[in-house]
């Protein structure tokens, strides 16, 4: 198995992200961030009214009808997103991480409480939760740290206004009676406060402002899973962006070259077996043809004798083919270039 962790220089949310199996990852980070649509708010009040024109006696007249008024209700709706990877982790290894996101889908302001479970039937080994075990990402760095704020049932329970998400870990340890490939996994679970049951079900005056409650169609709750899986390999993954623009500078303008550049290194005394790294163009940005370099030699574009490729039969990836790495192999590093559009 591999063990990788991946390190960014962006100075912008640098994550110190949770060790995974892909080679490059990009990290999903979020605070209390803008999440999807949530409807017409709840408490809104819709108003109608219809008109008739017609002659009378040669006069034009204008008939009004009544208002008819209606007050939009709360729909209850949630969505729980597993960010992290299947992480690698290593036997008795201590406080590992799990990232999800938790989004309030509905269109009113909504509280959420947390509940976490590791003793899921179905995989090799349950991971043991750490005291406390639930913590808020506060400082979006995709891992614990410091600076993560433990949650407590019914004193911080997450309350979030209509479109907007909050990061959450689940931290477990790991036992140290595992073997190489064995897989352990930790569930997430986030339910409104306000209530839970069917599509439909009425919670009169529950909602913002006084109005009625209604569950929508995810019940209220959402649960999510994610996987730890031991391996007896680390492999870190460092990867950096330098900027040209076209002025002479380093100020990512349209038009900038971005030369990216990742280390792989095997840290430890295991063999990561037929390694390949795969990293996707950006989006809003196009690939310099025949940049691709692997230890400061140069790879083709193409499928063939050399270990580099672009990758062009889905979405644009770059692709090496680092083959059987050891700690003797020492660092690998693969650069490339794209330009802003």
């Amino acid at each position: 198995m591999q063990l990788a962790r991946v390190k960014s220089a962006s100075a912008h949310r640098r994550a110190r992200c949770s060790r995974f199996t892909a080679t490059a990852f990009a990290c999903l980070l979020a605070t209390v961030t803008p999440a999807r649509a949530a409807g017409t708010a709840a408490g809104t009040i819709i108003n109608n009214s219809a008109t008739v024109d017609f002659i009378l006696a040669g006069t034009p007249v204008t008939q009004t009808s009544n208002v008819a008024s209606i007050t939009v209700v709360e729909r209850i709706e949630v969505v729980l997103t597993l960010q992290s990877p299947q992480l690698v982790v290593a036997p008795a290894e201590p406080g590992r991480s799990l990232l999800f996101t938790l989004t309030n889908t509905g269109n009113g302001n909504e509280t959420f409480s947390l509940a976490m479970n590791s003793l899921l039937p179905g995989d090799d080994f349950d991971p043991v939760p750490a005291v406390p075990g639930i913590y808020f990402d506060s400082d979006g760095s995709g891992d614990i740290s410091p600076g993560d704020a433990a949650y407590v049932p019914g004193t911080n329970d997450p309350a979030l206004p209509p479109d907007t998400s909050i990061d959450i870990l689940l931290v477990n340890d790991i036992p140290g009676a595992v073997a190489n490939g064995n897989v352990g996994r930790s569930e997430l679970t986030a339910s409104s406060t306000t209530g839970t049951g069917a599509p439909g079900d009425d919670f009169p005056g529950l909602g913002d402002g006084g109005v009625d409650a209604v569950i929508g169609a995810t019940g209220g709750v959402a649960a999510q899973t994610g996987e730890y899986v031991v391996g007896d390999v680390q492999v870190d993954v460092v990867k950096s962006v330098a900027v040209t623009d076209p002025f002479g500078g380093d100020q990512p303008t349209p038009g900038a070259t971005l030369t990216y550049t990742i280390a792989i290194e095997v840290m430890n005394t295991g063999t990561a077996v037929a390694s390949v790294f795969r990293d996707p163009i950006p989006l809003d940005t196009t690939y310099v043809a025949g940049s691709i370099t692997l230890n400061g030699g140069a790879m083709s574009d193409a499928v063939d004798a050399d270990a580099g490729e672009l990758d062009s039969t889905g979405a644009a990836t770059v692709v090496v083919r680092l083959g059987d790495l050891t700690q003797i192999s020492g660092s690998q590093t693969v650069a490339f270039q794209v330009t802003i559009n």
